[in-house]
């Protein structure tokens, strides 16, 4: 199955989103559809064979609403301002670095980059939003708005003031009011009941052209201007929390200053840099790519990725990651990874992504907003004529009732405040460090009950060292160090990298062949005379029929054609700040805080023991650890697991959320549904906190919202409710949530 994005250019109505996504997925070429309003974003996971369906959902976008443009979805398009780059400038510094790296790449850069970004706003408005581009209120716009206000108050003032044909007069400026602050609603609202569609334009439109019919020209007036100023407040801050949340692309800087042969150096498009380019980072600039530094020294901030205030300390063999912001050094530095690659990059494809994931509070939304239209319009029906027809009051009185009554049953508050409240908590776990896939894993973050963590790398600093080798049966210490080497030579275990760190150079290493590696298990290979080397935990030993002493409590054992050649002792200490996270879980209420590992159990103990896990299973499988999460989970507990994302990926999966430590790994953040960035277990009670108090804003709106249309439906259905009443009902309380909603950009935690 293939996934396919698309931009809905024009797309401003939150139930029209709804009721696109909802259609989308009914259509026979899709599995499934997400649509991100605040992106203005279209995903669809399309079944074999669908082809080109770009037509086809145009076709239902302009079944649902008129003005919204379907387009082919790009990644080049995030950066939501356009750019046009010549690449084709030289700049000679004076650098005496010339190129770390000991070569030179012959660039070709004379052609022209030039990126159309979307803008993520609409051009073409049709539901009678009173703003364009954001937000912003157009010069035309701004004078109808005052001119309107102006007639409002010649209208209020006549009849105050009851001079001769004051009532006619007043009469005119009500209806000088609702023309000028609702003829764009109007021509909206005409275009969508001709399609035969109730969207939130129709209904404003029928309501203020309703009411003067019935001479209700003060109810007219209050409608269309309270709408058109309400609909402004609302999309600015709509808009204004979009900003905050895009403004993480400023992370990502557009230009790289490459060293050259010679010394000279060329400014160029970060997509246009290779690995293994030199690059030069200047005083107070962006690190532009992932890199190793090489030359100069410098204190780096990387608060922008990691959520870490504290500088980050750079000089030679120091590892940066894009995105992180140079202090007032001078660095040349080696690229480790493609712009695309990059922390920075893969951070911004996170967040705006994640909201292709949706929770069960968004997808609640989405079917509310779907039944609850034409259920309330089916009772505007009724209240406007059931009643006249059993004489309980006239058709005037009636028709009004109904009128008020739609107008405050529009769904938007909930439909735009939902999705707004899990886009701004993800944008603002992004400033605390914390990467989240989607408002799905968000919400199963904020009800975790149990939490399982890997220990090496997690609870520990994943940096173990050997601080003792015994030997065997007449080998000496270092051949069991250099076989144990040679063994682990291709491995990525920490303590494969323990072992040869304290093995130094390998002798003789081309004899050594036929390398294995047994996952969770061990590793082996031959040497020149055919002879099995075998390097692992007890278990493996036992395995293979190796023979161990009694007590053996190693963390690696080496062996050799059969026979125990020695032991390694390998020790990790617990990480920077572990203890006072676990501390902190368990002040969270978590019932169950467990640690899995595949080390030996004295090491597994000895962790625990400092950081205060007290269920901790030790010698584990990859297996092992999928049983111990699906058990927790069996029990009814929402389960979190936390590793590196890279040798836990089964247990990542079978976890309802996976945690990965670090930026580090491409690998790591595409097995995990999180990814702490900051490489703290520090943030992960943060984001629990986080994505609690999200939860509590989300299922606040929602009560809200629902309460206060109940309370102005019911008053409008018995005439208690004037029309300004329901419009309050409508953009007041969409405002309110919107507002509560756009705290979560600024955890405060």
């Amino acid at each position: 199955m293939e996934k396919k994005r698309y931009t809905l250019e024009g797309l401003d109505c939150a139930g029209c989103a709804a009721k696109i996504e909802a259609a989308v997925s009914k259509a026979d070429f899709a599995e499934s559809a997400s649509v991100d309003f605040m992106h203005k974003r279209l995903t669809v996971q399309l079944k074999d064979g669908a082809g080109d369906v770009r037509d086809d959902i145009q076709k239902i976008a302009d079944s649902v609403t008129s003005g919204v443009q379907v387009k082919e979805f790009s990644h080049e398009h995030e950066h939501h301002h356009e750019h046009h780059h010549e690449h084709h400038h030289e700049h000679h510094h004076d650098h005496d670095g010339a190129c770390c790296c000991g070569h030179d790449h012959e660039h070709e850069h004379e052609h022209e980059h030039e990126h159309t970004h979307e803008q993520g706003h609409s051009h073409e408005h049709e539901h009678g939003h009173s703003h364009e581009h954001g937000g912003e209120l157009s010069g035309t716009m701004v004078v109808t708005t005052i001119l309107a206000l102006i007639a409002g108050g010649v209208g209020i003032a006549s009849s105050l003031i009851a001079f001769p044909s004051h009532e006619t007069v007043s009469a005119a400026a009500y209806v000088a009011a609702i023309v000028l602050a609702g003829y764009d609603v109007m021509i909206s609202g005409v275009k969508s009941v001709c399609r035969l569609r109730l969207d939130e334009s129709a209904l404003m439109a029928i309501a203020m052209v309703a009411a003067a019919l019935l001479g209700e020209f003060f109810e007219g007036a209050m409608v269309a201007v309270l709408y058109r100023i309400g609909e402004w407040l609302e999309d600015k801050a709509v808009d204004n929390s979009r900003r905050s949340i895009e403004a993480l692309a400023e992370i990502r800087p557009d230009t790289a200053h490459v060293v050259r042969s010679g010394g000279s150096v060329e400014t160029l498009h970060a997509e246009q840099v290779r690995v293994e380019d030199c690059i030069v980072i200047h005083p107070h600039e962006r690190i532009p790519l992932d890199c190793v530094v090489t030359e100069g020294q410098s204190a780096v901030d990387s608060s922008a990725l990691t959520g870490e205030s504290l500088p980050l300390a750079a000089e030679e063999g120091t590892e940066l990651l894009s995105g992180m912001m140079n202090g007032d050094g001078t660095l040349t530095a080696r690229v480790t990874r493609r712009y695309e690659d990059s922390a920075a990059a893969r951070i911004i494809r996170l967040v705006t992504e994640s909201t292709e994931n949706k929770g069960s509070a968004e997808k609640f939304v989405t079917r509310f907003a779907v039944v609850y239209t034409p259920i309330v319009v089916g009772l505007a029906v009724l209240i406007a004529v059931i009643p006249p027809l059993l004489h309980m009051g006239s058709f005037h009185d009636f028709i009004f009732r109904a009128l008020t009554f739609l107008v405050a049953s529009c769904p938007c508050a909930i439909v735009i405040s939902v999705p707004l409240a899990f886009f701004s908590a993800i944008g603002g776990a992004s400033k605390l460090g914390v990467l989240v896939k989607g408002g799905n894993f968000a919400e199963a973050l904020a009800k975790a009950r149990a939490i399982a963590f890997d220990k090496t790398g997690t609870v520990t600093e994943g940096k173990p060292a050997v601080h003792d080798v015994r030997s065997e049966d007449g080998f000496t210490i270092e051949q069991v160090a250099q076989m144990a080497a040679a063994a682990e030579a291709q491995s990525v275990h920490p303590y494969a990298q323990a072992i040869r760190a304290y093995a130094g150079e390998i002798k003789n290493a081309a004899q050594y062949h036929d390398y294995k590696e047994i996952s969770g298990h061990g590793v082996s290979c031959e040497d020149g005379a055919h002879k099995k080397i075998l390097c692992g935990g007890a278990k493996f030993m036992k395995q293979n029929g190796i023979a161990l002493p009694d007590g053996a409590k190693a963390q690696a054992y080496v062996a050799y054609d059969g026979r125990l050649a020695g032991s390694l002792f390998i020790s990790d200490s617990a990480s920077q700040g572990a203890k006072t996270a676990i501390d902190e879980l368990k002040q969270l209420g978590l019932s169950t805080i467990a640690m899995l590992t595949g080390d030996g159990h004295d090491a597994a103990r000895q962790v625990a023991d400092s950081v205060g896990i007290t269920d901790y299973r030790a010698e584990l499988l990859p297996e092992d650890k999928v049983a111990a999460v699906s058990a927790m989970k069996d029990e009814g507990m929402v389960t979190v697991f936390v590793g590196d994302g890279i040798n836990d990926a089964p247990v990542l999966a079978a976890a309802d959320v996976g945690v990965a430590m670090g930026l580090g790994s491409g690998a790591a953040i595409e097995a995990a549904d999180i990814v702490l960035s900051s490489n703290s277990l520090g943030t992960l009670p943060r984001a629990i906190r986080h994505f609690r108090k999200a939860m509590g804003i989300i299922k606040g709106n929602i009560a809200f919202a629902l309460a206060v249309k109940a309370a102005v439906l019911l008053a409008a259905a018995f005439g208690y409710a004037p029309m300004w009443a329901a419009v309050f009902a409508d953009v007041g309380v969409c405002l309110i949530c919107v507002a509560n909603a756009s705290r979560l950009i600024h955890p405060r935690v």
